[in-house]
């Protein structure tokens, strides 16, 4: 697809080597190198930061328990906002320390306690444990295990990037359909929603820097193993959350989406918050039009900054408001 795209992004175009996930454990490796060479965050205030095991998923088979990483701004006074972050992958790569970075940026930044979540990855775990792993974070962040590092169960957020997009729409499905605990908003950024694979974009942008269209049909293979043949009508909406429209979107918590125009997934992010908005849920998308898929991730650039600071805009109006006063 012929787009213009941001200059100082075009600098990175052809430095960031392709990710490709037919072979796992070298884009492992490749990730890891990666992660590497990228610079820290350094937190313009003073955090916590502390590495937990919660308890895993109480649904069917014991599960192992999760381990998160718990980002609160010191010395704060009453409690704070939290906000689940989901990290991207293809649901086979990424870890807490793929967005440990951007995870001390939102608590210094958007004032908020950060749970930096591992979820199982697939292959060797496919649907449902990373969903079961992010619910399971969600009801302890939510009971007295978040309340210990300063959390206010009222104003809890989840962020989601790319397949960590798809798992913060799923986990909203989820958490609404089971009755809580309840979510006070969802941030899905370039989320992955759709194992259909028949969008404009995913058929017209194949080699975007970041992210490429050929990785797609295996995602979905390595995530839906068991379960269901991606593209077939037995894929469940929490696997593939695009599924769950037009059955039905109401009731879900105010969504923040973000979308890239020069990104294979673009249209499954903006034909979501098209569907939320219709069903009343309120909804703000933020699209960058000469930006590839997470253009931020990579440091340096001036709409990178931007990107961040509008994604903190929007937590800020979203969870920090203190909620309302129940009724008499």
């Amino acid at each position: 697809m012929d787009a213009p795209l941001d200059p100082e992004l075009a600098a990175w175009v052809g430095a960031v080597p392709a990710t490709d996930l037919r072979d796992v454990r070298a884009a492992r490796e490749l990730e890891r190198r990666t992660l590497e060479r990228l610079p820290p965050y350094e937190p313009g205030r003073r955090l916590t930061v502390t590495d937990i095991a919660l308890p895993g998923p109480r649904r069917g088979a014991a599960a192992p328990d999760v381990t998160a990483r718990v980002y609160a701004p010191a010395g704060r006074t009453g409690a704070l906002p939290g906000l689940l972050y989901l990290h991207a992958g293809g649901f086979a790569l990424g870890g807490v320390a793929s967005v440990d970075s951007p995870a001390r940026r939102l608590a210094d930044r958007a004032d908020v306690v950060v749970v930096n979540v591992r979820f199982r990855l697939a292959p060797e775990h496919p649907y449902p444990a990373a969903l079961d792993d992010c619910y399971a974070a969600l009801e302890w962040a939510a009971g007295p295990g978040g309340e210990a590092y300063g959390i206010d169960p009222d104003r809890i957020g989840v962020l989601g990037e790319s397949t960590g997009g798809g798992l913060a729409a799923a986990l909203a499905l989820l958490a609404r359909d089971r009755g809580g605990p309840r979510l006070a908003a969802q941030f899905l950024d370039a989320p992955v929603l759709d194992d259909r694979l028949d969008s404009v974009s995913m058929r017209t942008i194949a080699d975007a820097t970041l992210w490429q269209a050929a990785n797609q049909p295996l995602v979905w293979s390595y995530y839906l193993s068991g379960t269901a043949e991606p593209g077939s009508v037995d894929v469940p909406l929490y696997a593939a959350p695009a599924r769950a429209w037009p059955t039905d979107l109401t009731g879900l918590p105010p969504a923040g989406v973000t979308t890239y125009q020069i990104d294979p997934v673009r249209d499954e992010g903006l034909g979501y918050a098209l569907h939320l908005i219709e069903a009343g849920v309120p909804t703000e998308v933020h699209h960058y039009g000469t930006a590839f898929h997470l253009a931020h991730a990579l440091p340096g650039t001036a709409i990178g900054a931007r990107i961040h600071a509008d994604r903190v805009s929007a937590i800020r109006r979203l969870l920090t408001t203190p909620p309302p006063a129940a009724a008499a």
